[in-house]
């Protein structure tokens, strides 16, 4: 399970650990775990020694973070370049390191690089990139799409131009390859446009699992969590303690909803499927295991039901979304099924004890909450 904290989480969570070390320790850690992961990038290309790296350089710790990395990279032999985008706010002793190690700084992208890392803005940022930042990654951007998405790009904490907290890509963004980032994992890493931005996403241990404390904002089942809670069935097993769906789908007008979602059904772990409306003709005729009704109250035993997709929003619709809201079962609606929740008529079956989950589209989701669910898809979800 992928979890990732939000920005006010995180920077708690590295105050109250920093105040148990050194200063600066903990900037060391996020650089050793930086260039290493650059390093290992550099190998698959020939090696570290003699490489051109390129720093692309903001203000604060996210650009600490980059300068001791590249100082690293440095005095391991690659040639490492640095973009300052605001020379006087560079970190101090980030910048002095990587002179140290033989690092320089230059006035602007080179035309050519073994690897590019973006430190322009870390967590800390909010809103949109500004035009000198944003005209540096349209620059790295025309020059990857000139040679073949190269040089690659590795990200610190998260893509320059992205909202952390909410996944969203307000304008120019850095389109990484690889993202390193320190403690945990933010939505940006897995939620929204952003998740696409920052590549495959490495995530360096810095000792903050101890300091944070809060409930992670999002939580991301993986492929591995999936085959975990697949029920496998015994030697006793049989069709009915497998479990049966029922599925309230489909009509005269879009039968292949029906055919449709049924074989998603079947796809799946369930003991058993039966199926409740007009199209029951077309779902046999594809799936004969498949018991049909044409109607929920005559479908029989169900231990959860599925409702909406190309139902209709007609008078036998609402009856069936009726049936389906009373029952005492876990209910998915979709669809149809979202569109007459809108008219307030089958409120009160919203009120149930057993577990409902809607899945509605961007348009659904305005229709119910009475507005888009904009950029912070996390929150409007919430």
């Amino acid at each position: 399970m992928r979890q990732a904290w939000r920005v006010a989480d995180v920077r708690s969570a590295e105050k109250a650990l920093m105040a148990t070390l050194p200063d600066g320790s903990l900037m060391q850690r996020a650089a050793a775990g930086l260039a290493r992961r650059c390093a290992l990038l550099l190998r698959d290309g020939g090696g570290v020694y003699g490489a051109t790296v390129v720093l692309l350089v903001g203000s604060g710790d996210n650009g600490g973070d980059t300068l001791f990395a590249g100082a690293r990279l440095a005095a391991r032999g690659a040639a490492v370049r640095a973009v300052l985008l605001s020379p006087e706010r560079a970190h101090v002793a980030g910048l002095a390191a990587l002179r140290q190690a033989g690092g320089r700084v230059v006035a602007d992208l080179p035309d050519r690089a073994d690897l590019v890392v973006d430190g322009i803005v870390g967590i800390g940022a909010s809103g949109g990139l500004r035009p000198q930042a944003a005209a540096l990654v349209a620059r790295l951007g025309a020059l990857r799409a000139r040679d073949g998405a190269r040089p690659p790009v590795v990200a610190v904490d998260v893509p320059s131009g992205v909202s952390v907290d909410t996944g969203d890509v307000p304008g120019d963004a850095v389109h990484a390859d690889v993202t390193v980032t320190f403690g945990c994992l933010k939505p940006a890493h897995v939620v929204g446009p952003a998740a696409a931005r920052a590549g495959h996403v490495d995530l360096v241990d810095i000792g903050l699992g101890a300091t944070l404390r809060t409930t992670a904002a999002v939580r991301v089942p993986d492929a591995s969590d999936v085959v975990s809670w697949w029920p496998r069935p015994g030697a006793t097993s049989d069709k009915y303690s497998r479990g049966v769906v029922g599925l309230a789908t489909g009509s005269a007008t879009y039968p292949g909803a029906a055919v449709l979602s049924v074989a998603g059904a079947l796809a799946g772990p369930t003991g058993l499927v039966r199926y409740a409306g007009s199209a029951g003709r077309e779902v046999v005729r594809r799936h004969p295991s498949v018991i049909a009704a044409e109607r929920v109250a005559d479908a029989g035993r169900v231990q959860a039901w599925v409702c909406g997709s190309g139902l209709g929003t007609g008078d036998d619709a609402r009856r069936e979304l009726r049936s389906v809201l009373a029952s005492s079962v876990p209910v998915l609606l979709d669809a149809d099924a979202l569109t007459l929740l809108v008219d307030g008529q089958h409120a009160a079956g919203l009120r149930r004890d057993a577990p409902l989950v809607i899945t509605p589209h961007d348009r659904e989701f305005a229709r119910l909450a009475g507005e888009a669910p904009g950029a912070d898809r996390v929150g409007a979800a919430c």
